[in-house]
């Protein structure tokens, strides 16, 4: 048998590469529960709540996203969220109103948003998967429904190894 050189096909191959990963939140993300600041863990009494976060550090937050929730099933007013933005706002990147992984789904949402579809063209895309950080699924359906009217085909995984998502059909004349 003839020594017939290796070639890479995936590497000479056309397809581009995406990785939801590479976009990933750039600051730290640290939560702000608004249990701790409750009466009985069941109330907020707008006197205390405002001298407590008048006495909070808040320049801890400096360059970080804030993400505010509260984890007990207390009814909490607008206006207590509206402190928690104005006092942390001068510090913080972001100030978001939700968990990590709520914040997680709109922020790959408003990437996906920011896409420039018409450079997908016809274009025959990878949407990398299985990564070091564990992107939201719902990146990969917004990505899909994104992409999916601009490119020739979607699959995900890796180039080597994918699993086909969408194929645009060909009209034979």
């Amino acid at each position: 048998m003839a020594d017939t050189p290796l070639v890479n096909r995936v590497a000479n191959s056309k397809l581009i590469t995406f990785k939801l990963e590479d976009h990933w939140p750039k600051a730290e993300m640290v939560n702000f529960d608004l249990k701790d600041y409750l009466y009985m863990e069941l109330m907020l009494k707008e006197k205390d709540f405002r001298e407590a976060l008048k006495n909070h550090d808040f320049s801890q937050y400096q360059d970080k996203v804030l993400l505010v929730y509260c984890s007990t099933d207390a009814i909490i007013p607008a206006w207590a969220f509206m402190l928690v933005a104005a006092a942390a706002a001068p510090y913080a990147t972001d100030v978001y109103l939700g968990t990590e992984e709520e914040y997680l789904r709109a922020h790959f949402r408003s990437v996906v948003e920011s896409l420039d579809a018409e450079s997908f063209v016809d274009q025959r895309i990878v949407i990398k998967g299985c990564g070091e950080k564990q992107v939201p699924a719902s990146a990969y359906l917004d990505i899909t429904a994104k992409l999916r009217p601009v490119a020739r085909s979607i699959m995900y995984g890796e180039p080597c190894s994918t699993v086909p998502v969408f194929k645009k059909a060909m009209i034979r004349k």
